[in-house]
């Protein structure tokens, strides 16, 4: 009789352990705080709030509270750092996601992350799609994007543009491809590289840089706070939410348009059924109304892909970046 108390006993405690484990999530965001890519993992953190974890229960912190999504900062050379972390088997388990973006496959497609190759990682879901901006502080000069290239066309070391990485890079085409349209060179304006879209909005505030090339999700906090103005996002047509009294750079006679897919990818070590299991949850997710309301928290437009037709768009995207990149001088 003692010994069937004692067995139960342990058996409890075997449970009470492994369930934490098992409902311990880690959503790795490869930039500092602040940027498109963590607003990207507390999108996950708000749907498993709401709709529970991949095995159908609800994510619960320390405290009880529903929610327990850990979100870890691994920045370093927007993205490089993450990825080489998770393809070495440094990090990343079968409760471990990475946030990526179109940064993301745009460093791919340039060489940036080594010899990396798509297959390397496992794509799990796009949960949604941001949109280049330009922003500049409130109380800048410039009201319009036929101002600010005017100004950078009649002196292009005058004005600063903050973006996230080098030449090159996301950030760095954007305003490359305006300069372009408006009749400059593609290299002809002067930046600083920083490391994400939180630096890029410290340092546009604290006067280090005049002009910031960003993404629209990142903005519509500061937009509310009256911080900032954003002089045109790059989509096709406005946005809704906090940005749609905001013109496209096409209203204002500049054609680019620069879709930014979000979502997140895995380590290649996980299994066939751990990678699975996590495809489904997020087929499941997106299939809800309720997570189109979380996405449109985020500033991100509706796209929902996952699995195999996910990895078959990242590479197209990753080839058509190539193609670009190579247009444009920046990859042999």
């Amino acid at each position: 009789m003692k010994a069937n108390r004692w067995h139960r006993f342990v058996a409890a405690c075997l449970l009470a352990c492994a369930a934490p484990c098992a409902l311990a999530v880690e959503c790795i965001v490869p930039a500092k705080p602040g940027g498109g890519m963590d607003a990207s993992c507390k999108l996950l953190r708000r749907v498993m709030q709401a709709q529970g974890g991949p095995d159908g229960q609800a994510e619960r912190n320390d405290k009880g509270d529903q929610g327990n999504v850990k979100v870890a900062y691994l920045p370093g050379g927007i993205g490089a750092v993450a990825w080489g972390s998770v393809v070495s088997h440094r990090r990343g388990g079968p409760d471990s996601l990475v946030a990526f973006s179109g940064g993301s496959l745009l460093g791919l497609a340039q060489g940036k992350y080594g010899r990396a190759d798509v297959g390397d990682v496992r794509w799990v879901a796009g949960v949604g799609i941001d949109h280049g901006m330009i922003a500049v502080r409130s109380d800048a000069p410039w009201r319009s994007l036929k101002q600010l290239l005017e100004a950078i066309r009649k002196d292009p070391s005058a004005t600063t543009i903050g973006l996230s990485g080098t030449a090159g890079s996301q950030d760095w085409l954007k305003v490359a491809m305006l300069v372009q349209r408006a009749g400059m060179a593609p290299r002809q304006f002067h930046f600083v590289a920083l490391e994400g879209g939180g630096d890029s909005f410290a340092a546009l505030q604290a006067g280090h840089v005049q002009v910031i090339s960003g993404d629209a999700s990142e903005a519509a906090h500061f937009i509310a706070e009256g911080k900032v103005r954003i002089l045109a996002v790059l989509s096709e047509q406005r946005l809704p939410g906090p940005l749609q009294e905001v013109p496209t750079a096409r209203e204002q006679g500049y054609d680019v348009v620069w879709p930014i897919i979000r979502g997140f990818y895995m380590s290649p070590y996980a299994s066939e059924d751990d990678y699975q299991r996590w495809v489904r949850y997020f087929d499941k997710a997106m299939a809800d109304p309720a997570f189109d309301r979380q996405r449109s928290i985020g500033g991100l437009q509706p796209f929902a892909m996952t699995g195999k037709p996910l990895s078959d768009y990242i590479a197209q995207t990753v080839a058509r970046y190539r193609k670009l990149s190579q247009e444009l001088g920046l990859v042999r």
